[in-house]
């Protein structure tokens, strides 16, 4: 690798390498201590500790070429290597290019610049692509050459950054590297000859977490398959960890929940990925969700800056965030003062001529947002000036913002016109109006205490609409959670719910799209419309709403029309009851939009088929009771006891365990702080009833105890008739529980667990998710195993290394074949034996590394023929019952079982003939040949199908009986007799078994010619038997020339086979033979060596 040309003083450096060539300009030198001379002693232990120590490759490659400058002691390192050839080619071209040129020069100073340039040169051409995006691509170059030469993973695995730590062997710091990768954690280590090498894959952690104790003060704990591993002394210790969150939550999605990397294509390429790449998206995650945007929002540009508070006359200390359709701003304590502009709003971009470098932003409705010491004010004017260019010619929406002057838009805008056109025409079908307004309409009659308290509500909101704005821009400041807390107004629901969810945005972006899909889904039938169907009936049954057909085609509408929308989604049980609430306060179309917010942004992954994201959010939930709850946790003795009670609140947000009137103020807090509010109010109830709870004596007391206190909970200011509250009236038995106003229960929730903040909350959710899908998929493993001992004679440990075996294999194709087909394969919703699935590629590899017969030379061809045989339904997949089954059989099986096996691999439909197109490969397959073969399923000269037909009976008895096996033909016999010969290659006993085989087979022969002599005089079966038995050996060459110099003898006679029977009992009538499969061989041995060789082995491949 070429090396940017660095001094290095000679005098020094000759105690650590000796030299290998010179010449007049260059000096080829090799690291003393290096194993080419055979460890090195003390001085060889003493380089390699500092090579792992130090941060330079040059000073670890083994090889190095040094440029020379004459008369001096000062050298330039130019070049370093892993290996002798590599050092020698660049050695070479230095000879063949440089030599004659640098005769020409008349200064040694020339010569030197003249090698320095063209050295920069060659690096600049070299890493023009690969290293472009790094911070310090020459590091990075040295960097990746020592990942490379350390560890042997392929040159697709991407190196990410890397990092100087130690790494905590029980006690004792291991001063080393980390090297973060995108599915590898890994670790080296050299001190005094003790070598350390750790390789973690991310898929296999399962908890990732910053730690303290007494004796380390901040460390990074990764816990992997039930090893734990500690690393400390980084020097930026957050930065580190927040990569290695990503990385290890990026292979979590990529492998085992593909639903959600489907949606992700900035991540699609892990070649793409890089530090800088990783820290801008977490940076773009963190910006969409605190703000509610869309998730195609990346953020762009940050600006610390000044924003004038018009209404509290100060500027208040923020930072400005720029995406490609929205400008932000956020004060540094977030809770004071917050601002969002759609740059389809804005209508005019301005910059003052004074000191204050000020940008002044003005948007539909006569508003103007100033802010001041903005850095660079000048080039952001320009860019938003640009950017509102390209939104103003995309879209002119209808206004989502309520303007405060009785301004309108432009009438003449041709694009409003068509959405209002679109709107009229889809009013016949959609509802317009919120269902409360339909059925709960308030007029001046029915004024009374409640609805006067109301109004009084309206009034407060309507005073902070004049002061901080109305609609997508306005300011949102202490005194708006404030309102929020208290609950929203009835008639101010709907528009405050899509305003703070974002739903807003979605809406303004897609006009007339909801309208569409109606249209479209319209008599789609499916199983989510079935299921959906099943549902309408159910979702709020006594409100009124949903007791007529104008509720319900409502409800069906949006739930059809998502699951259309999103059919990986489609429809779960939920979102009936969510969609009924929010159809009450909003219309039909802002429904549709506020239930896509809330499913694909405030609550990932929460409605599909393994509900993860409700998972994950109760762990985090388990990990706040207790940090904030400890007597709670002393108390329970089993934490899932707070996962199984406090699934429903999550899924539904508390609509199915509080009345109506009281779960609607929680959905007004969850819209305006997220989940935030869920996990909040949850501690709160928990720490109401926390005596109460400390007195069960077990899980169901305390799930009754929490029931009476839902039921006492009210809405004491609620509008809504009695016809429609749900609250009960607690007396008798209940009489001890006090009612409870939503209201303080929400104020109070605020007020004790209000300081825990957005990025806790989202590291949490991170770490909480490798625990869930990883318990997810042990689950899975225990359930495969469980099913699949009961079949087979390997143990439940045996089983447990195979399936991790297997399934390791399986994953070792998503990291570095990012086209291949089985990607698409596994499928969570599947049953637990078909989540996983391998091809013929992977079978062989596992085959090589696990069977007894690996060592034989066609063992291609056997792996071949298993595959085919285990593929029962000929899709080109097998799954682990399938494998271990075979498995079991060549380590476990009896001599009859391990025979029938080996027969059944060389009748069809397992057997297919192999001609390798490259002869000097002998019998080794490539992978595309490999796969083709694999896919001639119901092809070739032999009719397959009516080997199937006498198979049938066969496949439907439990016992086996070899009588009802097809015969095996004359060209199937000659390579079963191959596949026996090559079995024995090795073996103690080899010159036996030969003679063993060779009479068994010339015996086989003799007997089916005498059985024939009636039918035919010739004798092809006697040459064939001729051509075995006087090799006294392995035949295969002499039988091979025997079929070249005549192929059609064979066919020309009539055919001849051979049944099960006949060859097995002329096999046991020889024991070499039967002692040969009848040895037994140790299966644990095999996997631990397979455990350890796996990696490697893909690495060669």
């Amino acid at each position: 690798m070429w090396l940017k040309p660095e001094e290095v003083l000679l005098k020094n450096a000759l105690k650590l390498w000796l030299m290998e060539r010179s010449n007049d300009y260059f000096v080829l030198q090799r690291r003393r201590g290096y194993v080419e001379e055979g460890g090195g002693g003390l001085t060889g232990l003493l380089v390699g500790t500092l090579d792992s120590v130090l941060d330079s490759t040059a000073k670890v490659a083994p090889f190095r070429i040094l440029h020379q400058t004459p008369d001096s002691q000062v050298y330039l390192s130019i070049a370093c290597g892993a290996n002798r050839e590599e050092i020698t080619k660049h050695w070479d071209w230095l000879e063949q290019n440089i030599m004659k040129t640098l005769s020409v020069f008349d200064s040694n100073e020339d010569i030197t610049h003249f090698v320095q340039g063209k050295i920069r040169g060659l690096i600049a051409e070299e890493g023009r692509h690969s290293f472009a995006k790094e911070d310090d691509p020459e590091k990075f170059r040295e960097a990746l050459l020592k990942f490379g030469k350390c560890f042997g993973l392929p040159e697709q695995e991407k190196l990410v950054t890397y990092y100087s730590c130690s790494y905590w062997k029980g006690r004792v710091p291991c001063q080393g590297w980390l090297y973060l990768s995108t599915n590898f954690l890994s670790f080296y280590s050299f001190l005094l000859g003790s070598e350390i090498k750790l390789i973690i894959s991310w898929d296999a952690v399962s908890k990732l977490e910053k730690t303290s104790n007494v004796l380390l003060t901040e460390s990074i704990h990764v816990c992997s398959q039930g090893e734990n591993h500690y690393f400390s002394m980084f020097l930026h210790i957050n930065e580190t960890y927040l990569l290695m969150e990503q990385l290890a939550n990026y292979a979590i999605k990529r492998l085992f929940d593909k639903e959600t990397f489907a949606n992700d294509p900035i991540l699609d390429d892990p070649l793409q990925i890089t530090k800088r790449g990783l820290e801008n998206r977490a940076h773009s995650e963190q910006f969409s969700a605190f703000f509610r945007l869309p998730k195609e929002e990346t953020l762009k540009e940050v600006h610390e800056c000044f924003l004038w508070v018009p209404f509290s006359h100060f500027n208040t200390h923020g930072k400005m965030c720029v995406s490609e359709n929205y400008v932000c701003f956020a004060s540094h304590d977030g809770n004071l003062c917050s601002v969002i502009i759609p740059l389809r709003e804005v209508v005019a971009i301005d910059k003052t001529n004074d000191s204050s470098k000020s940008v002044i932003i003005s948007i539909k409705g006569k508003t103007a947002f100033r802010f001041s010491e903005v850095k660079d004010f000048e080039q952001l004017v320009a860019k938003l000036r640009l950017k509102c260019g390209a939104a103003s010619t995309q879209c002119h929406d209808i206004s989502t913002e309520v303007p405060i002057s009785s301004d309108s838009t432009d009438p003449s805008d041709n694009t409003e016109v068509r959405s209002l056109t679109c709107q009229r025409e889809c009013s016949e079908t959609v509802n317009t109006e919120a269902l409360m307004t339909v059925f709960h309409p308030q007029s001046l009659e029915t004024l009374n205490s409640k609805m006067l308290k109301e109004k009084m509500k309206e009034q407060s909101w309507n005073i902070l609409f004049a002061e901080c704005g109305r609609g997508v821009s306005m300011f949102r400041t202490k005194k708006t959670r404030d309102l929020v807390i208290r609950g929203i107004p009835e008639a101010l629901r709907g528009e405050l719910w899509m305003l703070f969810s974002g739903a807003v945005n979605d809406m303004a972006a897609n006009p007339g799209y909801y309208a569409e899909l109606v249209e479209q889904s319209l008599g789609t039938c499916n199983l989510a419309t079935e299921e959906i169907e099943r549902d309408l009936c159910r979702s709020l049954p006594e409100h009124p709403a949903f007791q007529n057909d104008t509720g319900i085609s409502s409800l069906r509408r949006v739930l059809t029309a998502y699951a259309y929308k999103n059919p990986k989604i489609g429809y779960c049980q939920a979102m009936n009851i969510l969609t009924s609430v929010l159809l009450l306060y909003a219309k039909e179309e802002e429904a549709f939009w506020l239930l896509v917010a809330v499913c694909e942004r405030m609550l990932p992954d929460y409605f599909n088929r393994r509900i993860i994201g409700a998972l994950v959010d109760q762990a985090v939930f388990e990990e706040l009771i207790r940090d904030h709850l400890p007597q709670l946790t002393e108390h329970m003795t089993d934490m899932t006891f707070f996962s199984s009670v406090s699934l429903s609140w999550f899924l539904t947000l508390f609509i199915s365990v509080l009345p109506i009137e009281s779960a609607v103020n929680v959905v007004d807090c969850f819209f305006y702080d997220g989940i935030k509010a869920i996990l909040q109010l949850g501690l709160a109830i928990l720490d109401y009833n926390l005596d109460r709870l400390l007195t069960c004596k077990d899980d169901a007391e305390a799930v009754t105890a929490l029931n009476r206190f839902f039921d006492s909970v009210t809405n004491k200011d609620s509008p809504l008739p009695s016809s429609v509250r749900q609250s009960s009236n607690v007396s008798g038995e209940k009489g001890n529980y006090i009612r409870v106003d939503i209201t303080d229960l929400i104020r109070e929730s605020n007020e004790k667990y209000g300081n825990i903040r957005y990025e806790e909350i989202h590291s949490m959710r991170c770490r909480s998710r490798l625990y869930v899908i990883q318990t997810l998929e042990e689950t899975t493993k225990q359930n495969v195993v469980r099913v699949v001992s009961q079949d087979v004679n390997l143990s439940l440990h045996e089983l447990n290394e195979l399936y991790v075996l297997f399934k390791k294999e399986l994953f070792f194709s998503y990291y570095w074949c990012l086209s291949c087909p089985v990607l698409k394969y596994h499928d969570p919703s599947l049953p637990y034996l078909e989540q996983y699935q391998i091809d013929c590629q992977q079978f062989r590899m596992l085959y090589q590394l696990l069977s007894p017969w690996a060592h034989a030379a066609n063992k291609d061809s056997l792996a071949l023929w298993t595959f085919r045989l285990l593929d029962e339904n000929c899709d080109c997949l097998i799954n682990f019952k399938d494998f271990s089954s075979a498995i079991d059989t060549m380590y476990n099986g009896s001599f009859i079982d391990k025979l029938k096996l080996l027969f059944k691999l060389h009748i069809p439909p397992a057997y297919t003939e192999v001609k390798c197109k490259d002869p000097s490969k002998g019998d080794e397959l490539s992978k595309e040949e490999l796969l083709y073969f694999s896919q001639l399923h119901g092809k070739g000269k032999v009719d397959i199908q009516a080997y199937l037909s006498q198979w049938e009976d066969e496949l439907s008895k439990k016992e086996e009986n070899i009588k009802d096996l097809p015969r095996m033909n004359q060209s199937q016999f000659i390579q079963f007799s191959k596949t026996l010969y090559n079995l024995f290659h090795g073996d103690p006993e080899e010159e036996s078994l030969y003679q063993a085989i060779a009479f068994v087979t010339s015996l086989l022969l003799r007997m089916e010619e005498v059985g024939r002599k009636l039918h035919s005089p010739t004798a092809s079966a006697k040459e064939f038997s001729g051509t075995v038995c006087a090799s006294g050996g392995p035949s295969e060459g002499k039988t091979e020339s025997h079929l070249k110099k005549d192929p059609s003898s064979l066919r020309e006679e009539p055919q001849w086979s051979f049944a099960f029977e006949q060859i097995l009992a002329s096999l046991l009538n020889e024991p070499a033979l039967v002692r040969f499969f009848e040895k037994p061989v140790d299966v644990k041995v095999k996997l631990e060596n397979a455990k350890t060789s796996q990696l490697s082995c893909r690495t060669k491949i």
